[in-house]
């Protein structure tokens, strides 16, 4: 979350404007929601909000993210094939529930507006690449991976089919689908 310097944030108010600027994103969607709206179901003034935050685009990714990261945890099992396996089947779990098709609606807003789509690629997406490339990084630390891999492109290579479903073709994404593309793709990434 950005801020500028100055005095430290409340976290009371922290909570209740990231809450409000959730619970209206999931019941307006994006394009309703203004930073009075926040303010007003928060009970701040809109200064707070841009004290804290350069814009609506921030707040409300902050509340998404907020809302949106106990959802998501990053494991640990000791296998990077598991380990992406749960992440992955994680997030298209979350991506295909309520609160995920949200992200679906930002994607399409962001094609209109820049500043929702650096802060949702800054806020959501980067992150979310960050766990899946540790995960990776672990697995190859332990030579469970090719020698030399490329983990970028083999981040692409799992997470990339996801989003294409669900932003393009609009096919089913489920447990059984994640399973198929993770065991697809470890064939050609697994160490021999």
């Amino acid at each position: 979350m950005e801020g500028k310097r100055g005095r430290p944030r409340n976290v009371e108010t922290q909570r209740s404007i990231l809450s409000a600027s959730y619970e209206l994103l999931l019941e307006q969607g994006f394009s309703a929601v203004t930073v009075e709206k926040i303010a007003e179901r928060a009970k701040v003034s809109k200064a707070t909000i841009y004290k804290w935050w350069p814009n609506k685009a921030a707040v409300v990714m902050d509340g998404f993210m907020s809302a949106a990261s106990e959802r998501l945890p990053v494991p640990d099992t000791g296998s990077v094939y598991n380990d992406i396996l749960i992440h992955a089947t994680n997030l298209v779990r979350f991506l295909t529930s309520r609160e995920g098709t949200v992200i679906t609606e930002l994607i399409g807003e962001g094609q209109m507006d820049p500043g929702l789509a650096e802060a949702y690629r800054t806020r959501y997406f980067q992150p979310r690449r960050l766990e899946a490339r540790r995960l990776m990084e672990r697995g190859n630390e332990r030579g469970e991976l090719r020698e030399n891999l490329d983990i970028e492109v083999s981040t692409d290579l799992i997470y990339g089919p996801i989003f294409y479903r669900l932003l393009v073709t609009g096919d089913r994404l489920d447990d059984a689908y994640v399973q198929h593309l993770v065991s697809s793709a470890f064939e050609g990434i697994r160490s021999c």
